[in-house]
Protein backbone atom coordinates (compact mmCIF):
# COMPACT_ATOMS: atom_id res chain seq x y z
CA UNK A 1 0.00 0.00 0.00
CA UNK A 2 1.49 3.19 -0.70
CA UNK A 3 3.55 5.08 2.35
CA UNK A 4 1.80 7.40 4.61
CA UNK A 5 1.89 10.95 3.56
CA UNK A 6 2.21 13.53 5.75
CA UNK A 7 -0.68 15.96 6.55
CA UNK A 8 -3.07 12.74 5.87
CA UNK A 9 -4.45 12.42 9.16
CA UNK A 10 -8.46 13.19 9.53
CA UNK A 11 -8.49 12.29 13.18
CA UNK A 12 -11.48 14.00 14.70
CA UNK A 13 -12.05 15.88 11.64
CA UNK A 14 -15.96 16.26 9.82
CA UNK A 15 -16.51 14.20 6.66
CA UNK A 16 -18.94 16.57 4.89
CA UNK A 17 -17.54 16.91 1.63
CA UNK A 18 -14.78 15.34 -0.32
CA UNK A 19 -13.39 19.05 -1.46
CA UNK A 20 -12.68 19.54 2.39
CA UNK A 21 -10.02 16.56 1.52
CA UNK A 22 -6.68 16.83 -0.11
CA UNK A 23 -5.92 14.67 -2.96
CA UNK A 24 -3.18 12.99 -0.41
CA UNK A 25 -6.05 12.57 1.83
CA UNK A 26 -8.21 11.15 -0.64
CA UNK A 27 -5.88 8.58 -2.09
CA UNK A 28 -4.53 7.65 1.47
CA UNK A 29 -8.48 6.87 1.97
CA UNK A 30 -8.59 4.46 -1.14
CA UNK A 31 -5.80 2.50 -0.44
CA UNK A 32 -6.81 1.75 3.32
CA UNK A 33 -10.08 1.09 1.63
CA UNK A 34 -8.66 -1.77 -0.71
CA UNK A 35 -6.53 -3.17 2.30
CA UNK A 36 -9.52 -3.12 4.26
CA UNK A 37 -11.50 -4.99 1.83
CA UNK A 38 -8.48 -7.84 1.17
CA UNK A 39 -7.97 -8.15 5.17
CA UNK A 40 -12.12 -8.86 4.68
CA UNK A 41 -11.35 -11.12 1.87
CA UNK A 42 -8.79 -13.32 4.17
CA UNK A 43 -10.98 -13.32 7.09
CA UNK A 44 -7.91 -11.18 8.48
CA UNK A 45 -9.52 -9.40 11.68
CA UNK A 46 -9.37 -5.68 11.78
CA UNK A 47 -10.82 -4.80 15.03
CA UNK A 48 -9.58 -1.12 14.56
CA UNK A 49 -12.60 0.51 16.13
CA UNK A 50 -13.09 -1.86 19.41
CA UNK A 51 -14.89 -0.28 21.95
CA UNK A 52 -15.98 2.79 19.55
CA UNK A 53 -19.56 3.78 18.65
CA UNK A 54 -21.25 5.26 16.09
CA UNK A 55 -24.83 7.11 16.27
CA UNK A 56 -26.84 7.03 12.90
CA UNK A 57 -29.22 9.81 11.70
CA UNK A 58 -31.95 8.95 9.23
CA UNK A 59 -34.18 11.73 7.63
CA UNK A 60 -34.26 9.39 4.32
CA UNK A 61 -34.77 5.79 4.01
CA UNK A 62 -31.73 3.75 3.19
CA UNK A 63 -30.77 0.32 1.98
CA UNK A 64 -26.91 0.83 1.31
CA UNK A 65 -25.98 3.56 3.98
CA UNK A 66 -27.65 2.10 6.72
CA UNK A 67 -26.24 -1.53 6.14
CA UNK A 68 -22.69 -0.73 5.23
CA UNK A 69 -22.06 1.60 8.30
CA UNK A 70 -23.53 -0.93 10.29
CA UNK A 71 -21.91 -4.10 9.05
CA UNK A 72 -18.77 -2.20 8.75
CA UNK A 73 -18.46 -0.63 12.40
CA UNK A 74 -19.86 -4.55 13.46
CA UNK A 75 -16.73 -5.57 11.58
CA UNK A 76 -13.92 -3.23 12.86
CA UNK A 77 -14.95 -4.41 16.50
CA UNK A 78 -17.00 -1.03 17.27
CA UNK A 79 -21.17 -0.45 17.42
CA UNK A 80 -23.44 1.50 15.87
CA UNK A 81 -27.01 2.63 17.18
CA UNK A 82 -29.78 3.15 14.52
CA UNK A 83 -31.54 5.85 15.29
CA UNK A 84 -35.14 6.55 12.73
CA UNK A 85 -36.63 9.24 12.08
CA UNK A 86 -39.34 8.59 13.92
CA UNK A 87 -37.15 8.82 16.96
CA UNK A 88 -35.44 11.46 16.81
CA UNK A 89 -37.47 14.28 14.69
CA UNK A 90 -34.74 16.55 13.56
CA UNK A 91 -35.36 19.85 14.37
CA UNK A 92 -39.19 19.13 15.69
CA UNK A 93 -39.14 17.09 18.32
CA UNK A 94 -35.88 18.41 19.93
CA UNK A 95 -33.48 21.06 18.54
CA UNK A 96 -30.22 19.96 16.19
CA UNK A 97 -27.73 21.74 18.73
CA UNK A 98 -29.52 19.69 21.11
CA UNK A 99 -29.24 16.58 19.73
CA UNK A 100 -25.83 16.96 18.67
CA UNK A 101 -25.01 18.12 22.61
CA UNK A 102 -26.67 15.06 23.84
CA UNK A 103 -24.90 12.47 21.10
CA UNK A 104 -21.55 13.91 22.12
CA UNK A 105 -21.68 12.84 25.04
CA UNK A 106 -22.55 9.12 24.76
CA UNK A 107 -20.88 8.07 21.01
CA UNK A 108 -17.43 9.09 19.27
CA UNK A 109 -18.88 9.35 16.17
CA UNK A 110 -22.25 10.69 13.92
CA UNK A 111 -23.29 9.98 10.49
CA UNK A 112 -26.42 11.72 9.99
CA UNK A 113 -28.75 11.07 6.13
CA UNK A 114 -30.17 14.55 5.77
CA UNK A 115 -32.58 16.14 2.98
CA UNK A 116 -31.17 19.74 3.71
CA UNK A 117 -26.93 20.10 3.86
CA UNK A 118 -27.53 22.81 6.61
CA UNK A 119 -28.78 20.45 9.10
CA UNK A 120 -25.27 18.39 8.66
CA UNK A 121 -23.72 22.24 9.14
CA UNK A 122 -25.64 22.33 12.30
CA UNK A 123 -24.99 19.15 13.25
CA UNK A 124 -21.02 19.95 12.71
CA UNK A 125 -20.90 22.81 14.73
CA UNK A 126 -22.27 21.88 17.79
CA UNK A 127 -21.06 18.11 18.35
CA UNK A 128 -17.55 17.92 19.43
CA UNK A 129 -16.93 14.32 17.47
CA UNK A 130 -16.60 13.50 14.04
CA UNK A 131 -19.75 14.03 12.17
CA UNK A 132 -19.91 12.02 8.47
CA UNK A 133 -22.43 13.10 5.62
CA UNK A 134 -24.36 9.84 5.12
CA UNK A 135 -25.95 12.09 1.97
CA UNK A 136 -27.74 15.66 2.00
CA UNK A 137 -29.24 17.64 -0.88
CA UNK A 138 -26.10 19.09 -1.79
CA UNK A 139 -23.18 16.06 -2.11
CA UNK A 140 -23.27 12.48 -1.26
CA UNK A 141 -19.32 11.71 -0.67
CA UNK A 142 -19.43 8.47 0.90
CA UNK A 143 -20.75 7.77 -1.99
CA UNK A 144 -17.97 9.20 -4.46
CA UNK A 145 -15.68 7.30 -2.50
CA UNK A 146 -16.83 3.92 -3.11
CA UNK A 147 -17.60 5.19 -6.62
CA UNK A 148 -13.61 5.70 -7.48
CA UNK A 149 -12.57 2.91 -5.43
CA UNK A 150 -14.77 0.72 -8.29
CA UNK A 151 -13.10 2.50 -11.41
CA UNK A 152 -9.35 2.07 -9.91
CA UNK A 153 -10.00 -1.51 -9.48
CA UNK A 154 -11.82 -2.27 -12.68
CA UNK A 155 -9.34 0.15 -15.05
CA UNK A 156 -6.33 0.97 -12.76
CA UNK A 157 -5.19 4.30 -11.53
CA UNK A 158 -7.81 7.02 -11.73
CA UNK A 159 -5.68 10.26 -13.30
CA UNK A 160 -6.45 10.64 -17.05
CA UNK A 161 -9.28 8.75 -17.02
CA UNK A 162 -12.76 9.98 -18.93
CA UNK A 163 -15.88 10.09 -16.81
CA UNK A 164 -19.13 11.25 -18.34
CA UNK A 165 -21.78 11.65 -15.77
CA UNK A 166 -25.49 11.72 -17.85
CA UNK A 167 -28.72 12.81 -15.89
CA UNK A 168 -29.41 15.38 -12.83
CA UNK A 169 -26.56 17.44 -11.53
CA UNK A 170 -27.38 16.88 -8.00
CA UNK A 171 -25.94 15.77 -5.00
CA UNK A 172 -24.01 12.38 -6.48
CA UNK A 173 -22.78 14.48 -9.62
CA UNK A 174 -21.88 16.83 -7.38
CA UNK A 175 -19.36 14.93 -5.27
CA UNK A 176 -18.19 13.30 -8.23
CA UNK A 177 -16.85 16.50 -9.70
CA UNK A 178 -14.57 16.93 -6.05
CA UNK A 179 -13.56 13.18 -6.46
CA UNK A 180 -12.77 13.28 -10.70
CA UNK A 181 -10.70 16.95 -9.83
CA UNK A 182 -8.86 15.73 -6.73
CA UNK A 183 -7.67 12.27 -8.60
CA UNK A 184 -7.00 14.24 -12.02
CA UNK A 185 -9.74 12.33 -13.95
CA UNK A 186 -11.58 14.61 -16.91
CA UNK A 187 -15.15 14.50 -15.93
CA UNK A 188 -17.95 14.98 -18.49
CA UNK A 189 -21.69 16.29 -17.59
CA UNK A 190 -24.78 15.57 -19.50
CA UNK A 191 -27.68 17.44 -18.03
CA UNK A 192 -31.01 18.86 -19.40
CA UNK A 193 -30.81 23.06 -19.26
CA UNK A 194 -31.58 24.01 -15.41
CA UNK A 195 -30.57 21.15 -14.49
CA UNK A 196 -26.87 21.26 -13.98
CA UNK A 197 -24.71 21.20 -11.33
CA UNK A 198 -24.90 23.75 -8.53
CA UNK A 199 -22.80 27.08 -9.71
CA UNK A 200 -20.50 27.25 -6.57
CA UNK A 201 -19.99 23.09 -6.58
CA UNK A 202 -18.77 23.70 -9.81
CA UNK A 203 -16.71 26.59 -9.42
CA UNK A 204 -14.98 24.80 -6.67
CA UNK A 205 -14.19 21.34 -8.65
CA UNK A 206 -12.66 23.68 -11.68
CA UNK A 207 -10.55 25.48 -8.92
CA UNK A 208 -9.84 21.51 -7.87
CA UNK A 209 -9.39 19.99 -11.27
CA UNK A 210 -6.90 22.85 -12.34
CA UNK A 211 -4.39 22.05 -9.35
CA UNK A 212 -4.73 18.41 -10.37
CA UNK A 213 -4.57 18.66 -13.67
CA UNK A 214 -7.67 17.04 -14.46
CA UNK A 215 -10.62 18.38 -16.34
CA UNK A 216 -14.71 19.66 -16.26
CA UNK A 217 -16.77 20.33 -18.82
CA UNK A 218 -20.64 20.97 -18.35
CA UNK A 219 -22.93 20.40 -21.49
CA UNK A 220 -26.47 19.20 -22.04
CA UNK A 221 -25.50 16.22 -25.03
CA UNK A 222 -25.49 13.31 -23.58
CA UNK A 223 -23.93 11.27 -26.73
CA UNK A 224 -21.38 14.14 -26.58
CA UNK A 225 -20.38 13.72 -23.24
CA UNK A 226 -20.45 9.55 -23.13
CA UNK A 227 -17.97 9.62 -26.42
CA UNK A 228 -15.20 8.07 -25.73
CA UNK A 229 -15.93 7.90 -22.06
CA UNK A 230 -14.10 4.95 -20.08
CA UNK A 231 -16.70 5.26 -16.88
CA UNK A 232 -20.68 6.33 -17.75
CA UNK A 233 -22.27 7.10 -14.38
CA UNK A 234 -26.50 8.35 -13.87
CA UNK A 235 -28.70 8.49 -11.26
CA UNK A 236 -31.91 8.63 -10.40
CA UNK A 237 -34.15 11.16 -12.41
CA UNK A 238 -36.27 11.40 -9.40
CA UNK A 239 -34.27 11.70 -6.20
CA UNK A 240 -36.15 11.37 -2.41
CA UNK A 241 -38.11 14.80 -1.80
CA UNK A 242 -38.31 15.69 -5.76
CA UNK A 243 -41.53 13.21 -6.05
CA UNK A 244 -43.89 16.35 -6.35
CA UNK A 245 -41.70 16.63 -9.77
CA UNK A 246 -41.40 12.80 -10.81
CA UNK A 247 -44.12 13.72 -13.96
CA UNK A 248 -42.32 16.95 -15.18
CA UNK A 249 -38.91 15.15 -14.52
CA UNK A 250 -39.49 12.39 -16.77
CA UNK A 251 -40.89 14.21 -19.69
CA UNK A 252 -37.58 16.30 -19.63
CA UNK A 253 -34.79 13.40 -19.03
CA UNK A 254 -36.43 11.11 -21.47
CA UNK A 255 -33.77 11.50 -23.69
CA UNK A 256 -30.60 11.02 -20.93
CA UNK A 257 -31.52 7.00 -21.02
CA UNK A 258 -28.93 5.17 -20.85
CA UNK A 259 -29.17 2.25 -23.11
CA UNK A 260 -26.92 0.15 -25.53
CA UNK A 261 -26.81 3.02 -27.27
CA UNK A 262 -25.70 5.12 -25.85
CA UNK A 263 -23.24 2.97 -24.47
CA UNK A 264 -21.96 1.82 -27.71
CA UNK A 265 -19.66 5.29 -28.23
CA UNK A 266 -18.14 5.19 -24.95
CA UNK A 267 -14.99 3.62 -25.00
CA UNK A 268 -14.59 -0.29 -25.52
CA UNK A 269 -13.27 -0.73 -22.17
CA UNK A 270 -16.42 1.11 -20.60
CA UNK A 271 -17.56 0.55 -17.34
CA UNK A 272 -21.34 1.61 -16.03
CA UNK A 273 -21.95 2.95 -12.66
CA UNK A 274 -24.98 3.76 -10.96
CA UNK A 275 -25.49 4.72 -6.65
CA UNK A 276 -28.74 2.92 -7.09
CA UNK A 277 -31.18 2.15 -6.14
CA UNK A 278 -32.23 2.40 -9.81
CA UNK A 279 -35.08 3.06 -11.61
CA UNK A 280 -35.24 0.28 -14.15
CA UNK A 281 -36.63 1.61 -17.77
CA UNK A 282 -36.27 5.37 -16.97
CA UNK A 283 -32.33 6.48 -16.52
CA UNK A 284 -31.29 3.01 -17.31
CA UNK A 285 -32.34 -0.07 -19.39
CA UNK A 286 -32.01 -3.31 -17.47
CA UNK A 287 -29.48 -4.48 -20.73
CA UNK A 288 -26.83 -1.78 -19.45
CA UNK A 289 -27.75 -2.46 -15.48
CA UNK A 290 -27.62 -5.94 -15.86
CA UNK A 291 -24.94 -6.38 -18.70
CA UNK A 292 -21.03 -7.28 -19.16
CA UNK A 293 -19.99 -3.29 -18.70
CA UNK A 294 -22.07 -3.15 -14.95
CA UNK A 295 -19.79 -2.70 -12.21
CA UNK A 296 -22.80 -1.58 -10.11
CA UNK A 297 -23.03 -4.37 -7.09
CA UNK A 298 -19.04 -3.69 -7.16
CA UNK A 299 -19.29 -0.34 -6.47
CA UNK A 300 -22.70 -1.03 -4.14
CA UNK A 301 -20.07 -3.54 -2.29
CA UNK A 302 -17.24 -0.82 -1.97
CA UNK A 303 -19.53 1.78 0.32
CA UNK A 304 -18.56 -1.12 3.04
CA UNK A 305 -14.61 -1.48 2.57
CA UNK A 306 -14.28 3.14 2.01
CA UNK A 307 -16.83 3.68 4.52
CA UNK A 308 -14.92 1.58 7.00
CA UNK A 309 -11.51 3.12 6.36
CA UNK A 310 -13.58 6.68 6.57
CA UNK A 311 -14.50 5.17 9.77
CA UNK A 312 -11.10 4.07 11.41
CA UNK A 313 -9.35 7.23 10.09
CA UNK A 314 -12.22 9.94 11.45
CA UNK A 315 -12.17 7.93 15.26
CA UNK A 316 -8.43 6.47 15.57
CA UNK A 317 -6.28 8.43 12.51
CA UNK A 318 -3.24 7.44 11.31
CA UNK A 319 -1.91 5.47 14.28
CA UNK A 320 -4.95 2.37 13.89
CA UNK A 321 -3.27 2.18 10.31
CA UNK A 322 0.32 2.41 11.37
CA UNK A 323 -0.21 -0.21 14.14
CA UNK A 324 -1.73 -2.76 11.46
CA UNK A 325 1.37 -2.14 9.11
CA UNK A 326 -1.39 -0.80 6.49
Amino acid sequence: MTTQTAGTDLLGRDFLSLADLSPDQLRCLLDRAAQLKEWQAEGQPHPLLSGLSLAMLFEKASLRTRTTFMVGMSQLGGFAVDLMNEHTQIGVRESIPDIARNLERWVDALMARVYAHSTLEELAAWADIPVINGLSDLTHPCQALADLLTVREHLGNLAGRRLAYVGDGFNVCNSLLFGGALTGMNVRVASPVGYEPDDDILERAQEIAEDGGGSIEIGNDPAAAVEGAEVVYTDAWVSMGLEDEAAQRREVFASYRVDDDMMSVAAPNAVFLHCLPAHRGEEVTDAVLDGPQSVVFDQAENRLHTQKALLVATMRGDAAFDELGA
